[in-house]
């Protein structure tokens, strides 16, 4: 038998997670007539809130849930150390959450969340919604996001540490259009979509500002098993462009070869810079060139914002700033002239 979920009483009433959530803390914001809908669809389909509603966090647990995607672990690697040395600091301890695609649903990690009565929360998954973030809220769990800047959100319990991947990605292109290189292209990272897009509206912005069109976006299906398995049919039938920009190492390497295959050399050819830096980028020959982003520093900084939010005074005349970036810095290597 199917485990009924918050989700599925969301759907049934058809109103937002969040709506679903404030039902079941008894809130007086939510209109009667919907307390009526979300009640009877919960009565309907036999949905158990009370094993959530008793999780709440009435009391200190000094415990700390980290969410991360299982794919991601190589990449946040020295944020994680970063998070684990403050906690230990501060004594909280760590609760991994993590998520796979078609394993670790977001509907277990939040109901796992809430019946851990966990004091906070540090997000880096791309895959978690406002209205998840909104249930989370209700449950009046402060969390922090850490990697990439989040859109404007009237939830206020979230705080947020990045790197302005957009900004990133403008200046980037800027950079390159001094240089006379226009033909850039830029390949999905389907793991990291709230990254990609960024990096995405930072190019089309730098495009729109000389009156061009960014069209170089190459994104795949998932017919292809591998990114490099579509860029060696990719780079049969295309010339690689002037400048090939990836996220993760992993896709930089797959474009290295799956071009050298067809006959192009970089940075002969074309140049490559992968985003995220790592250490197989030093590995390969060429060298690629990557950025340096504070990876340590951002999982300190936003555990300590964390505890911060955790013992917030709401009567101090200064706010808590919530919003902190990262600075970075450009590694060139002899992936690019």
């Amino acid at each position: 038998m199917k485990r009924i979920t918050i989700y599925d009483v969301a759907k049934e009433a058809d109103v937002s997670l969040a709506t679903v959530s404030r039902v079941i803390n008894d809130s007086n914001v939510v209109r009667e007539d919907t307390r009526i809908r979300v009640q009877k669809a919960i009565e309907k389909l036999g949905y158990k809130p009370n094993a959530i509603a008793q999780g709440l966090a009435l009391s200190k647990t000094t415990t700390v849930s980290i969410v991360m995607g299982e794919k991601m672990f190589p990449y946040h690697a020295k944020i994680l150390n970063g998070l684990m040395d403050v906690a230990k600091i501060y004594n909280y301890n760590i609760m991994f959450h993590t998520t796979s695609k078609g394993i670790s649903k977001m509907q277990d990690v939040i109901e796992s969340i809430i019946k851990s009565r966990v004091d906070g929360v540090i997000l880096f998954n791309d895959n978690f919604s406002e209205d998840e973030l909104e249930v989370l809220n209700e449950y009046q769990i402060p969390m922090v996001i850490v990697g990439s800047k989040i859109p404007k959100t009237n939830i206020a319990n979230v705080g947020n540490v990045y790197v302005d991947f957009e900004q990133m990605a403008y200046d980037l292109v800027n950079t390159c259009f001094e240089k006379g290189i226009e033909d850039i292209a830029l390949v999905e990272d389907k793991l990291n979509l709230s990254m990609m897009e960024q990096l995405k509206n930072g190019i089309d912005k730098a495009y729109e500002e000389k009156g061009k069109k960014f069209e170089k976006y190459i994104s795949y299906d998932d017919s292809y098993k591998s990114s490099y398995v579509f860029l060696t049919e990719h780079f049969k039938q295309m010339k690689p462009s002037q400048m090939v920009i990836t996220l993760r190492d992993s896709q930089a390497i797959a474009v290295l070869n799956a071009s050298s295959e067809a006959g192009y050399k970089v940075p002969d050819d074309y140049e490559l810079i992968c985003v995220l830096n790592n250490k197989y980028l030093n590995m390969v020959r060429p060298h690629i060139s990557s950025y340096n982003i504070p990876e340590y520093d951002m999982g300190a900084v936003a555990m300590r914002l964390l505890t911060k939010m955790l013992v917030e005074d709401k009567d101090k005349k200064q706010p808590l700033n919530k919003e902190i970036e990262m600075t970075y810095s450009f590694l060139k290597r002899s992936s690019v002239k």
